[in-house]
C-alpha cells in the first residue's frame, strides 16, 4: 500500500470527520472508499459508452419485434 499525502480545505475535512463518525471508520477509510466508488462510476460510465457504440437502431427493433404483444401483468401497470 502506498501513502498519500493530501490537502483538503477545513469545511471538506470537517464533513469528512463527520461522515467518518458515522461510519465508524477512519478517514482514510472513507476517502479509500470515496476515490474507488468514484473510479467504478467513471469505468462503468466508460464501459457502457463503449457497449453503446456497438449497438444499432436496427439490432434494436429486431430484439423489439420478438417481445410478445400482451397486456402487462396487474403489478406491472404503471
Amino acid at each position: 500500500m502506498s501513502a498519500l499525502s493530501l490537502r483538503l480545505p477545513e469545511s471538506l475535512h470537517k464533513a469528512a470527520k463527520v461522515i467518518a463518525k458515522k461510519e465508524h471508520i477512519s478517514i482514510n477509510q472513507l476517502i479509500m472508499l470515496a476515490l474507488a466508488e468514484k473510479i467504478s462510476a467513471l469505468d462503468t460510465v466508460e464501459y457502457l459508452n463503449e457497449r453503446a457504440k456497438k449497438g444499432s437502431r436496427a439490432k434494436y427493433l429486431s430484439v423489439l419485434k420478438k417481445a410478445p404483444n400482451v397486456k402487462p401483468d396487474d403489478q406491472d401497470k404503471l
